[in-house]
């Protein structure tokens, strides 16, 4: 059988694509797939799909003008060549056909360490603008698939497919759904989530506006594993994380999230009306891109970080937007899981 290593990692955003590729290729039962990541996000994610796991550290670019991130990022070089050497190492042992990498700073020693062993990769951008990463694993690829149209033309061997997603989202009951997560029925249900980690920004300003939205709405928080804090708000559930994301997206009547590319094309192809809140700070500014974007085409509304305050109104804005519900049902972007599993599969085929 092929064997095909895939690496990403650092955030949810850069592993959940990946899951959604694997697990369609698990369904062919002719490859064998491995996975390369950190002790970070990406191994709980991918523990419950029981592929053989090898852990190896990696350092990440800091940015923003403190001395601890300067001091970081001077160590980058030496640390990034233990990491490609210690990587080359396992991969000789399994010696892949192909590696599919989702970007990030996990991913660029397991390219680099492939690139010298000849091994072919594939490689997945997410964002509308290229991150650094996959910049830099670009000419070592012979594809880099990308979920936005306009951002193949970055790459000179750029390729559209879309943004895989898990097939676990969609189907799903929306009466059975609200049974599971809404103790109120009748009421419309607010999905909050700030990303695996969690957001301290959106989950204070949740807490802080939490009574009023629960006058009139359902609203689920997820705040992230470790932010967790007692509430006996009425009309108000919070969790840490959530395995079936198709499950709660099901019940939910609106999305109320960071801007990652994942989280906005999952609202999208579920036709959900979400209110975008985009990242600020140490950031090269993928969130606020992503964001633009969708706004101009009519598919969200966004909120800026520092007008979290104005959160109730922009609720109740998003939801009484029937022009964003009509343009949502209009809307072409869907799963590109088919797609990248072709890629995948067209690139074991040529070599």
């Amino acid at each position: 059988m092929q064997k095909i290593v895939f690496t990403g990692g650092g955030s949810a955003g850069h592993v959940l694509p990946n899951v959604a590729i694997i697990e369609a290729l698990k369904q062919a039962s002719t490859y064998d797939l491995y996975y390369f990541g950190t002790s970070g996000i990406e191994r709980s994610i991918i523990a419950p799909l029981k592929l053989p796991y090898f852990c190896f550290e990696t350092p990440k670019l800091k940015r923003g003008g403190s001395f601890a991130a300067f001091k970081n990022n001077l160590s980058i070089p030496f640390r990034l060549l233990a990491a490609v050497k210690r990587v080359k190492k396992a991969l000789k042992e399994i010696r892949p056909d192909l590696v599919f990498s989702k970007g990030g700073y996990v991913a660029l020693p397991v390219v680099l360490a492939a690139a010298q062993l000849k091994i072919p990769c594939l490689s997945h951008e997410s964002d509308l603008t290229p991150g650094l990463a996959n910049r830099l694993m670009q000419r070592r690829c012979k594809e880099v698939l990308t979920a936005f149209p306009e951002t193949a033309d970055r790459f000179q061997n750029g390729r559209y497919c879309g943004q895989p997603l898990r097939s676990s989202l969609f189907g799903r009951s929306r009466t059975s759904a609200r049974k599971i997560w809404a103790e109120d029925t009748t009421r419309k249900v607010l999905l909050v989530f700030g990303g695996g980690s969690g957001s301290a920004a959106l989950n204070e300003a949740i807490r802080k506006h939490a009574s009023t939205l629960c006058q009139k709405y359902y609203l689920i928080h997820v705040c992230g594993r470790g932010n967790g804090m007692e509430s006996k708000l009425k009309n108000y559930r919070q969790v840490e994380f959530i395995e079936d994301m198709g499950g709660v997206y099901a019940a939910a009547d609106l999305i109320i999230s960071r801007a990652g590319a994942g989280a906005i094309f999952e609202a999208i192809a579920l036709k959900k009306p979400a209110l975008l809140i985009p990242l600020e700070g140490q950031t090269r500014g993928d969130q606020k891109e992503n964001a633009a974007y969708f706004l101009r085409r009519g598919l969200c509304h966004v909120l800026p970080q520092s007008d979290l305050d104005r959160l109730p109104e922009k609720v109740e804005e998003t939801l009484q937007d029937t022009a964003l519900y009509e343009a949502l049902l209009r809307a072409p972007y869907q799963s590109g899981t088919t797609a990248a599993v072709a890629a995948v599969q067209s690139c074991l085929q040529t070599e």
